[in-house]
């Protein structure tokens, strides 16, 4: 085998059904080896979009999302990608080409030191060579998927990629832990009569809850204790958003509101919740108990206990160990602070307008309970990230560490790869689209019947709405309006304008066809924005 064939075994070994890229001269021999072995290549448009495939893949199946780049400028451009799925906490091998290694020392055409460029950015950075390819493959896998996972780069040199391989044994490495051992740290001796004592106590569960499988075990907790659960953006879906004891999505519209709510308690619950998430500054004072597969190293808030371990192990261990189920919250308090957070995420409403909510809401009313949705960055993430009703684990996807225009079609193509049987609808905004418009005939071309909704306002409306905020008049964010469906039209995608509800509606009843993107260009009234922001 040569040293691309041992790459793509390792691949097949953990079943990965695909791998992502744009392609140039030092990745010829990985092609071939992936066409040999069955692997799909999906060309995206470019190297950075191609990584946001790669990154969702990774988010969806908790196995390294594989993206392939060549050297110099295509490395370059993936940086961004490799970035994400480090904020995001998304497994990812990144694989780029690279001069031959006998010429890298000197030569400067197309020459970046890879080392130097991805090391901030990914959990291990390093280059294959014949005598060590299937060892690094392995460390890879390994590297990847360890708490908390991250992405990984992999420079292949020119005379390398395709050069004979002497390490060359398949070996996967264990990729999941077996013991639910748990390490208890602080003072406290007994973290379950802390949780018995605590009357107002509120669970915050996060990303890491979600990679932990850990749902069950937190409605199951929160049942006991008669305790509401707030999420993080990136993990709704924890539990179902229609139980009586969910609460809200942090950091997301009306987030002074859910502030609130989470400073009204006596104990925090910190439940897999990762600090990446959080785009307002920790101020909660209540005492918090950190329960997650990590130790608190961020130290962005404190907790006086933390529970290290398997996530949902630990919470099922303390629900265990609590012998009083008296209801500390109840479901009636609970609704009005549901009907209170509704209320203010409907603020600024203008009647007889297609207003920003208005999107969220019709869409979700149209879409099945299992629908995966993806959302950009923007204004309209923070409404569809409070708005939208996810009743299952990884059914809104997003990116809520780094946060990078542009993330949420190359998610929902993926999604849509991966889950061909599942309604899957992208909500973004007319800048997101622009950075990645490409991407619409890769999802044509991929005959995917997913259903993009675009927020059309022809404005950066987050940076314009603090430049009004300051008083100053919108300079450099307003956009040049395109015509979307034609332009949509032109990838081979269907495609409609929508003015009003109505017609969102119509739109959304007569859906996408089974094999071919639509386009739906909703032309909203903003002011709602100036009204929630």
């Amino acid at each position: 085998m040569n040293c691309s064939d041992v790459m793509v075994r390792y691949l097949a070994a953990a079943n990965t059904r695909f791998v992502f890229g744009y392609p140039g001269d030092p990745s010829v021999p990985f092609l071939e080896a992936c066409r040999l072995h069955g692997t799909e290549f999906v060309l995206g448009t470019r190297e950075g979009t191609a990584g946001l495939m790669a990154e969702a893949y990774g988010q969806i199946t908790d196995q390294p999302g594989v993206v392939l780049s060549t050297l110099g400028p295509g490395s370059s451009n993936l940086v961004n990608a490799v970035a994400n799925a480090w904020c995001d906490r998304a497994p990812m091998i990144a694989i780029s080409g690279q001069i031959e290694s006998r010429r890298e020392p000197y030569f400067t055409h197309q020459v970046i030191d890879h080392n130097q460029v991805f090391t901030p950015i990914s959990k291990w950075t390093t280059s294959i060579l014949p005598t060590t390819v299937s060892t690094i493959m392995r460390k890879a896998y390994r590297v990847s998927m360890a708490d908390r996972p991250g992405p990984v780069h992999i420079s292949t040199p020119g005379d390398v990629v395709g050069a004979e391989a002497t390490d060359d044994a398949i070996i996967m490495p264990p990729l999941q832990a077996i013991s639910h051992g748990l390490n208890v740290y602080g003072t406290v001796r007994d973290p379950a009569k802390t949780v018995a004592n605590a009357r107002r106590p509120i669970i915050l569960a996060g990303l890491s809850a979600v990679r932990g499988k850990a749902g069950a075990a937190i409605a199951r907790l929160a049942e006991k204790l008669g305790c509401p659960v707030v999420v993080s953006p990136m993990a709704k879906g924890i539990i179902d958003e229609t139980h009586p004891y969910y609460a809200g999505t942090l950091d997301m519209a009306c987030n002074a509101f859910v502030w609130d709510f989470l400073k009204s308690s006596d104990l925090l619950l910190n439940v897999g919740f990762d600090a990446v998430e959080l785009i307002k500054p920790w101020t909660v004072q209540t005492p918090t108990i950190h329960i997650d597969s990590v130790a608190n190293t961020d130290q962005i808030y404190s907790a006086e206990i933390e529970i290290v371990g398997d996530i949902s192990t630990a919470v099922d261990a303390l629900t265990d160990a609590i012998h009083d189920s008296g209801a500390r919250w109840s479901e009636c308090e609970l609704a009005s602070h549901r009907t209170a957070l509704r209320a203010l995420y409907s603020a600024g409403r203008v009647s007889g307008r297609l207003n920003p909510t208005d999107l969220v809401d019709i869409v979700l009313a149209a879409s099945p309970h299992d629908t995966v949705a993806t959302t950009d960055v923007g204004s309209h993430k923070l409404l569809v990230g409070q708005g939208w009703v996810s009743r299952l684990p990884k059914t809104m996807l997003m990116s809520n560490g780094l946060s990078s225009m542009g993330y949420s079609l190359p998610a929902a193509i993926v999604a849509k790869l991966l889950m061909p049987e599942r309604n899957v609808v992208c909500f973004t905004g007319d800048g997101g689209l622009a950075m990645v418009q490409g991407e619409l005939r890769t999802a044509s071309h991929l005959n995917l019947g997913i259903t993009v909704v675009v927020f059309c306002d022809n404005s950066l409306n987050r940076i314009e709405l603090k430049q009004n905020a300051r008083q100053f008049p919108s300079f450099g964010t307003t956009i040049p309006e395109t015509d979307i469906v034609m332009l949509a039209r032109a990838m081979a995608c269907d495609a409609v304008r929508v003015d009003t509800a109505a017609e969102l509606e119509k739109a959304m009843s007569d859906g996408p066809a089974s094999d071919r993107p639509l386009i739906i260009a909703a032309h909203i009234d903003p002011s709602q924005y100036m009204a929630q922001f």
